[in-house]
Protein backbone atom coordinates (compact mmCIF):
# COMPACT_ATOMS: atom_id res chain seq x y z
CA UNK A 1 0.00 0.00 0.00
CA UNK A 2 1.05 3.14 -1.15
CA UNK A 3 1.37 6.76 0.45
CA UNK A 4 -1.02 7.63 -2.89
CA UNK A 5 -3.22 4.61 -2.05
CA UNK A 6 -3.53 6.07 1.78
CA UNK A 7 -4.58 9.45 0.69
CA UNK A 8 -6.70 8.23 -1.92
CA UNK A 9 -8.55 6.13 0.90
CA UNK A 10 -9.14 8.90 3.76
CA UNK A 11 -9.52 11.36 0.44
CA UNK A 12 -12.59 8.53 0.04
CA UNK A 13 -13.69 8.65 4.07
CA UNK A 14 -14.12 12.38 4.18
CA UNK A 15 -16.19 12.61 0.99
CA UNK A 16 -18.56 10.13 2.51
CA UNK A 17 -18.72 11.80 5.57
CA UNK A 18 -19.33 15.43 4.31
CA UNK A 19 -21.97 13.49 2.02
CA UNK A 20 -23.68 11.90 5.26
CA UNK A 21 -23.54 15.19 7.12
CA UNK A 22 -24.04 17.73 4.79
CA UNK A 23 -28.32 17.75 4.38
CA UNK A 24 -28.48 17.27 7.84
CA UNK A 25 -26.08 19.92 9.12
CA UNK A 26 -28.37 22.21 6.35
CA UNK A 27 -31.61 21.03 7.60
CA UNK A 28 -30.70 22.26 11.22
CA UNK A 29 -29.34 25.52 9.93
CA UNK A 30 -31.87 26.25 7.78
CA UNK A 31 -34.23 25.62 11.00
CA UNK A 32 -32.25 27.75 13.23
CA UNK A 33 -32.42 30.74 11.44
CA UNK A 34 -36.06 30.30 10.48
CA UNK A 35 -36.59 30.86 14.22
CA UNK A 36 -33.95 32.96 15.10
CA UNK A 37 -35.86 35.33 12.52
CA UNK A 38 -39.40 34.69 13.98
CA UNK A 39 -37.85 35.10 17.43
CA UNK A 40 -36.38 38.77 16.67
CA UNK A 41 -39.70 39.97 14.94
CA UNK A 42 -41.69 38.67 17.94
CA UNK A 43 -38.71 39.99 20.33
CA UNK A 44 -39.33 36.09 22.01
CA UNK A 45 -35.23 35.63 23.16
CA UNK A 46 -36.18 32.17 24.92
CA UNK A 47 -33.42 29.78 24.52
CA UNK A 48 -35.29 26.90 24.88
CA UNK A 49 -37.40 28.36 22.21
CA UNK A 50 -34.15 27.59 19.41
CA UNK A 51 -32.98 24.89 20.31
CA UNK A 52 -35.84 21.98 20.56
CA UNK A 53 -37.54 22.70 17.62
CA UNK A 54 -33.54 22.25 16.02
CA UNK A 55 -33.11 19.29 18.06
CA UNK A 56 -37.09 18.13 16.66
CA UNK A 57 -36.05 18.48 12.78
CA UNK A 58 -32.54 16.74 13.22
CA UNK A 59 -33.72 14.20 14.66
CA UNK A 60 -36.77 13.87 12.02
CA UNK A 61 -34.11 14.25 9.39
CA UNK A 62 -31.99 11.07 10.47
CA UNK A 63 -34.66 9.03 10.82
CA UNK A 64 -35.78 9.98 7.77
CA UNK A 65 -32.77 9.47 5.62
CA UNK A 66 -31.50 7.19 7.62
CA UNK A 67 -32.41 4.12 5.14
CA UNK A 68 -30.29 6.17 2.69
CA UNK A 69 -27.29 7.08 4.78
CA UNK A 70 -27.22 3.09 6.15
CA UNK A 71 -27.15 2.35 2.32
CA UNK A 72 -24.66 4.38 1.30
CA UNK A 73 -22.55 3.74 4.37
CA UNK A 74 -22.74 0.06 3.32
CA UNK A 75 -21.61 0.44 -0.54
CA UNK A 76 -19.28 2.06 0.74
CA UNK A 77 -17.90 -0.24 3.35
CA UNK A 78 -18.45 -3.34 1.18
CA UNK A 79 -16.18 -1.24 -1.78
CA UNK A 80 -13.62 -0.99 1.53
CA UNK A 81 -13.82 -4.58 2.37
CA UNK A 82 -13.74 -5.77 -1.30
CA UNK A 83 -10.62 -4.11 -2.18
CA UNK A 84 -8.95 -4.98 1.27
CA UNK A 85 -6.53 -7.36 -0.35
CA UNK A 86 -5.29 -4.43 -2.43
CA UNK A 87 -4.67 -2.49 0.48
CA UNK A 88 -2.99 -4.96 2.40
CA UNK A 89 -0.52 -5.91 -0.65
CA UNK A 90 -1.66 -9.65 -0.63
Amino acid sequence: MTELDVLQLIKQTFWVSILLTTPILLIGMIVGVLISIIQTATSIQEQSLSIVPKLIITVLAIMGMSKWMLSYMINFTTSLLGSLQTYAGM
